[in-house]
Parts: C-alpha cells; sequence; structure tokens
C-alpha cells in the first residue's frame, strides 16, 4: 500500500478496526478516534480533546515510540508498583477513553485500586466513566464518592476517596494537572506520571516520570509488572536505585529538540 492510499481513511470513523495498522500515523489516528468517542460518550471533556492535541505534537517529535529512556522508567514503575503497600491508579477522562482495558490489566498485575478523579466533575460523567471501566473488567472503581481532599487544591480535582488515592503510598498519575501532581508529592506519595511533554510540572514533580504516549505507556508497565512478578524485595529496588530520572527527562528533551535516535 501506497503512502497515496492512506488517504483513502474516512475522516470519520465509526469504529477503531476501520482504521488500517499499517497506516504511517496509525497510533495518533487510533488516539484521536478514542478521544472522539469518549466525547460521544460523556466520558471525556472537550478540553481534553485540546489537551490530547498537545500531546500528539509531542509524540510526533519523539518519533511515535517508546524510547529506551522511557522503556526504563515503565520499569522502574512497575518495580515501584509491586514494592507498593497500597497503589493506586488515577483516571481522567481521557485516561479512561484512551485506556481503559489496559488500566484494568495493569491494576490486577500490580493489585491496584482503580480511582475516577476529575477537574471538570458532574456525577453523570463520573458514572460513564466507571460504567466504561466496568464494561472492560474492573470490579471496584473508586471515586464516587470522594470524601477527603487534597490539601492546597481548590478546584474538583482535589477530591479524592479517603481509602483511595488518600492513603495511597504510590499513585500513578497519568495525563496529570501539574498543580495536582505537586499537591499529591507535597502529601509524601510516591507518583509515577506519564506525560509527553518532559518540561511540564507533572513528569518534573514525579518519582518516576514516563514521557511516552500513554497507549504505549501503560500495557509496557504492564508487560514489567508481569515479567517481574516473582522478583525478590531486593531485585525490585535493585531496579529503582539504577533509574535515574533526571537523565530520563533530559533524553526525552533531547530527543524531541533534535530527533536524533
Amino acid at each position: 500500500m501506497s503512502d497515496h492510499d492512506h488517504e483513502t481513511v474516512p475522516a470519520v470513523v465509526d469504529h477503531e478496526d476501520e482504521i488500517p495498522e499499517d497506516h504511517p500515523r496509525y497510533q495518533d489516528l487510533l488516539t484521536r478516534h478514542r478521544i472522539e468517542a469518549g466525547v460521544e460518550k460523556g466520558i471525556t471533556h472537550l478540553q481534553g480533546m485540546h489537551a490530547e492535541g498537545r500531546g500528539s505534537a509531542f509524540d510526533y517529535l519523539l518519533g511515535e515510540e517508546t524510547i529506551p529512556s522511557a522503556d526504563e522508567a515503565e520499569r522502574a514503575a512497575a518495580a515501584q508498583l509491586l514494592l507498593a503497600d497500597h497503589p493506586v491508579l488515577s483516571v481522567n477522562g481521557n485516561v479512561a477513553a484512551l485506556v481503559p482495558g489496559e488500566i484494568v490489566d495493569l491494576a490486577a498485575a500490580v493489585d491496584a485500586d482503580i480511582e475516577v478523579n476529575l477537574f471538570n466533575r458532574t456525577p453523570e460523567r463520573l458514572e460513564a466513566i466507571a460504567d466504561h471501566l466496568r464494561e472492560h473488567g474492573a470490579e471496584e472503581v473508586r471515586g464516587l464518592e470522594a470524601d477527603a481532599r487534597i490539601p492546597g487544591l481548590e478546584h474538583e480535582r482535589a477530591k479524592v476517596d479517603a481509602a483511595g488515592i488518600y492513603e495511597a503510598d504510590v499513585v500513578l498519575v497519568p495525563l496529570e494537572d501539574g498543580d495536582r501532581a505537586q499537591a499529591l508529592s507535597a502529601m509524601g506519595k510516591t507518583e509515577i506520571v506519564i506525560d509527553l511533554n518532559p518540561l511540564s510540572r507533572s513528569p518534573r514533580a514525579a518519582d518516576v516520570p514516563i514521557v511516552d504516549n500513554v497507549i504505549r505507556a501503560v500495557p509496557n508497565v504492564t508487560a514489567h509488572a508481569r515479567e517481574l512478578a516473582d522478583a525478590d524485595e531486593a531485585e525490585l529496588r535493585g531496579i529503582l536505585e539504577g533509574f535515574d530520572r533526571e537523565a530520563a527527562l533530559e533524553d526525552a528533551e533531547e530527543r524531541i529538540r533534535t530527533g536524533d535516535r
């Protein structure tokens, strides 16, 4: 199939199976479709489409692939989640639209809770996201009641479950707001952030910053967690000690600025 043939992909895609997997921008088209479908389903807010557009630009500059330093971060994230006493995976509208089944798989692999957390928070969106996650295999979804607050935040993302994010020792926060990432860090949480912009506040507040597309990052963390399932504590801690967060951020920035592989 030539590049010209790829132009025949319809502007409106009813199902992601209609997107040819050999299209040179397959992952970008898939991501866009899932976000659009999420808006239609009441899962994703319209503002999420703008956020996804920014991420898409950074992913293009990264070569739309998981760079080696990101894979190292994903392995460190798996080790951190396996070492946790109470890990929680935070899910917003974009995450629910993009990787619902993958989040459920990761939660099972590391024995983590799943909690919905939204900036544009309404009962209808909360229920739509919880139902969507249940459709993809989630048994329990936290965040619907949100009976605790993160100190220092005034907006809706401060609302969390007392037995979920509020008490968690390790929190995975994909596509996170910078102020909330900093507030969670101030609470003493160990944070794993997935973000395509290595210069944003969220990955810079993280203990384990993953500069990768969430549709690649979450499955990669799960794969590493399954590989490390039988590892002892010493091995897991060794992986974390060998991970250099500053070097990972610098490497991602260098790739974006220069395109060097």
